[in-house]
């Protein structure tokens, strides 16, 4: 787990330097936790884009170990991370394996998140775990994603699945899923088009790749990971919304961690969609796509 905790410490390096930065700036002014003190704290976990719920918890943890320990040896940041920890924990994180048949994972969100490089990415991770994998270009909007599935399928040696540019993505995925039923392969990874959650049609279409997978394996899609980006705060979580009202998410998968100064927006999309982070991006190798660890990402947030 210790390389674990320093992939995420080194990912989540600006948010951990900013609030940090600013908690201590807020402490060494006074080491009574006075209303002032809690309301100053309060605006920093908030500027981490935590969400009220899950700022007020911290706080209440906070203000419990003061009234316990008082000021001498009170860690602010330590408490945090272990109420931050217990707050991330829950028992549906992993990939899920369906039963005796291929486990089909929708790889979903919108433009520019990184939903190809994540679903080549998570077809490398459950091969390096020696189990097979497959993936299907079902963005079919935009050659250059075709294209750029292909490249990374050459290069981890991942067969992709793929029709010609503007075909029917449910095709693609009929034929990815018939595929891997025939080989006996144990997941394939459905590369959807980018689609704004507001266009309606377009969720739809989505929908309607998702019947044509379930008519072929019962249960399927197995997951439907929403991917994110770091980078766009707490307009993420209404992207999570919208999707999961048309599609029901099962995971997200947060991406760009390395490159945002709001990390805590991952802690607001699972509390208030009760959604596990399933995985997070912390950098451009096949290898930087980790699996979420509540206390790793706690303890690297707050400097522990």
């Amino acid at each position: 787990m210790k390389g674990l905790w320093a992939k995420f410490k080194a990912g989540l390096q600006k948010t951990q330097s900013k609030l940090v930065h600013e908690i201590k700036r807020v402490l060494s002014r006074s080491p009574r936790l006075d209303a002032t003190t809690l309301e100053e704290l309060e605006q920093v976990l908030l500027a981490a884009d935590f969400g009220v719920r899950t700022t007020q918890d911290i706080l209440e943890a906070v203000r419990r170990a003061y009234e316990t320990q008082g000021p001498t040896g009170l860690d602010v940041t330590e408490v945090a991370a272990r109420e931050l920890s217990r707050i991330l924990t829950t028992p549906r994180s992993g990939l899920r394996k369906a039963a005796h048949a291929t486990t089909v994972v929708s790889i979903v969100g919108v433009n520019g998140t990184g939903k190809t490089t994540t679903a080549a990415k998570l077809a490398h991770a459950v091969r390096q775990q020696g189990q097979s994998a497959l993936l299907a270009a079902c963005d079919t909007f935009r050659a250059a994603a075709i294209e750029q599935l292909k490249l990374w399928g050459q290069r981890l040696g991942v067969e992709v699945i793929a029709g010609g540019y503007g075909a029917d993505p449910a095709a693609v995925a009929h034929d990815a899923v018939a595929a891997a039923k025939a080989r006996s392969i144990d997941y394939v990874f459905l590369d959807t088009a980018g689609r704004l959650h507001t266009k309606h049609n377009l969720m739809q279409e989505l929908q309607k790749v998702h019947r044509v997978v379930a008519r072929q394996i019962p249960g399927a899609p197995h997951e439907v990971l929403l991917v994110v980006d770091a980078p766009t705060g707490m307009n993420a979580l209404q992207q999570a919304r919208e999707f999961h009202r048309s599609v029901p998410l099962t995971g997200l998968v947060i991406t760009k961690l390395d490159g945002t100064s709001k990390g805590g927006m991952v802690v607001a999309i699972q509390r208030e969609l009760g959604i596990p982070v399933k995985f997070v991006g912390l950098g451009e190798q096949p290898d930087d796509l980790q699996p979420f660890d509540p206390d790793s990402f706690a303890r690297a947030l707050f400097g522990g």
